[in-house]
């Protein structure tokens, strides 16, 4: 069977991103091995530390870096991480200066909300809510 054990945020700074990953969201680190200029760097909640890892990969290809413009540029998040209580996971973030694009937005059975991660990706929050949980 396949499982999903890495995935990956593309960064403009390994060691920004380490913090702001770290720091605001509060995931915690899992691995930090050099690879020559950069490292292979993974971050994970510490709800599941043995579940699936956030490589923070740099986004040196040029098509990396278009690519993430162009999303931000039309508003588009680049990946999702779900939270229990998205009213008060944002109120918590912007305590700590996360700067929402979005805020918390109800769509029925999920709510949304979007912030920049300041490594040059829109991250969107949801929250399932009632039967679709």
């Amino acid at each position: 069977m396949i499982s999903i054990t890495t995935t990956s945020v593309y960064v403009d700074e390994q060691s920004k991103a380490l913090d702001f990953y770290t720091e605001k969201l509060g995931f915690m680190k899992q691995v930090d091995v050099p690879t020559g200029e950069y490292r292979w760097l993974t971050v994970s909640s510490p709800a599941d530390p043995n579940g699936v890892q956030v490589l923070l990969e740099p986004d040196q290809h040029p098509a990396a870096k278009a690519f993430k413009a162009a999303l931000v540029e039309d508003g588009i998040p680049f990946t999702q991480f779900a939270v229990d209580d998205i009213d008060r996971e944002v109120a918590r973030m912007k305590e700590l200066g996360v700067r929402f694009t979005q805020d918390v937005t109800d769509y029925g059975n999920v709510a949304v909300a979007v912030f920049d991660d300041t490594c040059g990706n829109l991250i969107q929050l949801a929250m399932m809510k009632g039967s679709a949980a």
